[in-house]
């Protein structure tokens, strides 16, 4: 139970009292071996350790009861409050003057240490609480620090922040409903741009200094400060989010737009050729027409495929599903499909008959196949070679997409797999800039990890895929027998 500041302020005025009383005694007990000069000098001891302990109050009322006690019991005649030489009437009165001075300037002392001591602590407390809320970019954590630096000041029964804004929540410590009572301080979190909010502060006494009141509202003011720097930091944040969005959508319509115009226009061209009287059905060209117009229709269905499965992996729904299959096959299968688009260059294939069952998504993995193929042959010059190879290294199964195409400058090796990031050749070459963004996106799904680098005559694209599922390594292949 804390005492009232009556209370204790009686304490201090007896304590003065008693001590005084107890000098006085000690003085009167030596008074036959003391000055009277001495003796109004040592009075002015306990005076001062009165005035610094207790206050310039009880210093003031201890220095009239010194000088009580000394015209009573040490000026002549003794016992009585009459003064028959002049002498002592000056000591009387010079002794009162030094101890009223004294208890004066002891008392401005202690004043001007406790206010250097309370503006110490203040700073100490504001710097706490600017360095607590640096750079935070989050409303709620802000209050709670905000909650609990106004706590720790005010050592108050409740505190209560009601933050405003497009989320409004509300802080409370301790964490229950706060008094019915009305709250004994409010004060607003005003910022440049209107209120943020409002601190509410209940107190166990109503009383509150006007030291707290100014420090609790130069908390406010930095919790404004930080409120408001967040959501520009946040504003700026969705204002660049957007610029980038706004920015990808322009690329992406100009890019879609150009790649569907080409092969739609080879498709309309074939089909009226093949509508109209002038190709015979018995015609040579009729089969090259059908052959462009599923071709075309082959490069539409990738494109259209690409820009889903992008979709897919940018929200997170791309979920591979594997079974064990044999990679050479699903390799067979892409270039079987790319057979037209690949005579122009060399296939080379390295891939052992020996190589384990890999736990893949077959789909995905065509995928996979079909962009880094397809990359190869727009880049790589007519005739050149394209070489694809596998092996095993440790516990994963390592692919080498090679092509004898140009190099990439070291510092965009990096960036060649982001969203429509194209570098060589770019204005030669059509595409979406995705196929190699969607290939990254397979891959780390499935746990691998894909890269690219230059190599001493061209170009590859490496790829690695785990050989174990769930910790289980691969199945073994079925071993051919020869019955006679």
């Amino acid at each position: 139970m804390k005492s009232s500041p009556y209370f204790s302020q009686t304490w201090q005025y007896l304590l003065s009292g008693v001590l005084i009383a107890l000098t006085t005694f000690l003085f009167f007990v030596l008074r036959d071996f003391l000055d009277t000069t001495l003796v109004a000098l040592l009075y002015l001891i306990p005076i001062g350790v009165i005035t610094m302990y207790a206050g310039f109050a009880p210093g003031i009322t201890s220095a009239l009861f010194s000088f009580l006690a000394f015209n009573y019991f040490f000026i002549k005649p003794y016992n009585t409050f009459a003064v028959h030489h002049p002498l002592d009437l000056v000591i009387l009165i010079v002794f009162l003057i030094v101890a009223v001075v004294l208890s004066q300037l002891v008392g401005r002392m202690k004043a001007s240490l406790a206010a250097a001591t309370s503006r110490e602590r203040e700073a100490t407390q504001l710097y706490e609480l600017s360095a607590a809320l640096a750079g935070l970019h989050n409303d709620l954590t802000i209050a709670e620090i905000l909650a609990r630096q106004v706590q720790d000041v005010s050592h108050g029964e409740a505190v209560e922040l009601d933050i405003t804004g497009t989320q409004s929540f509300v802080v409370r410590l301790p964490d229950i409903a706060p008094p019915t009572r009305s709250p004994e301080l409010t004060v607003p979190i005003q910022a440049a741009r209107g209120v943020l909010g409002e601190i509410r502060l209940w107190m166990s006494t109503p009383a509150i200094s006007l030291e707290k009141k100014r420090l609790l509202q130069t908390f406010a003011s930095q919790g404004a400060l930080a409120l408001e720097r967040a959501r520009l930091a946040q504003a700026e944040s969705r204002a660049k989010v957007l610029e980038e969005s706004d920015h990808l959508k322009s690329i992406l319509l100009s890019s879609v737009s150009h790649e569907l115009r080409t092969p739609l226009s080879t498709i309309k061209a074939a089909a009226s050729s093949l509508r109209s009287n002038e190709v015979s059905w018995d015609s040579a060209a009729r089969p090259e027409l059908i052959a462009a117009i599923d071709d075309e229709a082959d490069h539409l269905n990738m494109l259209v495929g690409n820009l889903l499965d992008m979709s897919r992996i940018e929200s997170g729904a791309l979920k591979p599903k594997r079974e064990w299959n044999i990679l050479s096959e699903i390799l067979g299968s892409v270039l079987e499909r790319m057979r037209h688009s690949a005579e122009e260059h060399r296939l080379e294939i390295d891939m052992p008959e020996s190589l384990p069952l890999v736990p893949v998504d077959y789909v995905q993995m065509e995928q996979v196949f079909t962009n880094l193929v397809s990359n190869s042959l727009k880049y790589a010059p007519i005739n050149s070679m394209i070489r694809i190879r596998a092996n095993i290294e440790g516990d994963a199964i390592h692919v080498q997409v090679y092509n004898q195409g140009p190099q990439v400058p070291p510092e965009h090796l990096e960036r060649i797999f982001d969203k429509f990031y194209r570098i060589t050749a770019a204005d030669r070459v059509t595409g979406t800039g995705l196929g190699l963004s969607i290939c990254k996106g397979i891959i780390e799904a499935h746990g691998g990890r894909i890269w690219a680098e230059n190599m001493p005559d061209g170009f590859a694209f490496n790829f690695t895929l785990p050989l174990t599922w769930d910790g289980a390594p691969p199945p073994q292949l079925p071993m051919d027998t020869e019955t006679e």
